[in-house]
Order: C-alpha cells, then sequence, then structure tokens
C-alpha cells in the first residue's frame, strides 16, 4: 500500500520452529490431507519455519528468477529470523518476490514466474 525503498525489511518470515525430523512427518501429513503446498523455510541444517497452518503473509510471497527482495536470515537475541528485504525499490501496487533457491534435484518444479532469464524451474 506504500512504496519501498531498496535494501529496506519488507516483512519477517514467522511459523512454527521446527526439526527437520517433524518437517518429514508433516509434509508427508500434508500431503495427505491433501494441502496441495506446504509453507516450510529451511533456516540452517536443523530448523524449519513452517508456516503452513500458522504463519504470516510472508508465506504468500511468490517467487521469481529475477526478484525484487532477498531473504536473510539474522539473528535476534541469540534467536535465528528469517526476514524479507527489498533488493531495489518497490512501488506501490507492484508484486513483491524473491528467489525461493530450491536445492538442485533431479525432478525439476518448473518455474512459471516470467521474467526475464527465468530459469524455468524452481529448483
Amino acid at each position: 500500500m506504500e512504496p519501498i525503498a531498496a535494501d529496506e525489511m519488507v516483512i519477517e518470515y514467522v511459523g512454527q520452529i521446527i526439526r527437520q525430523v517433524i518437517a518429514d512427518t508433516r509434509e508427508q501429513r500434508y500431503e495427505e490431507e491433501g494441502i496441495g503446498s506446504s509453507y516450510m523455510f529451511r533456516v540452517d541444517q536443523d530448523t524449519i519455519i513452517d508456516a503452513t497452518k500458522c504463519g504470516n503473509l510472508a508465506r504468500f510471497i511468490n517467487h521469481s528468477c529475477n526478484p525484487n527482495c532477498y531473504a536473510k536470515i539474522i539473528t535476534v537475541e541469540s534467536q535465528k529470523k528469517i526476514v524479507i528485504y527489498s533488493r531495489q525499490p518497490i512501488g506501490i501496487n507492484e508484486e513483491i518476490t524473491y528467489d525461493y533457491k530450491f536445492p538442485i534435484e533431479e525432478t525439476k518444479i518448473p518455474c512459471l514466474c516470467g521474467a526475464d532469464g527465468c530459469r524455468g524451474s524452481l529448483n
């Protein structure tokens, strides 16, 4: 609803902080329940933020191969947090996007971002 300057904090990615073993179990359960998308964001090797059922608007930010934002892990009072920052000035009503940076895998997830220089897949 208002312009965002370059290098400005846009939003924190919030949800439940879980371990990898719990994330694996939940991902399978979400598939069994017919939940089409899960909103899990890796903080580090052991920690994941699961915003699938309890999160904020950050979980709805779309991927782009040419994004106007980036995700950064910061530490606040010894707790790691994921924060989305603007890469460039963002105008009113301009979609906020960032690169999901999924790990490279053999089975590709098609990218539909439509950006110039699109890689064609999310992974």
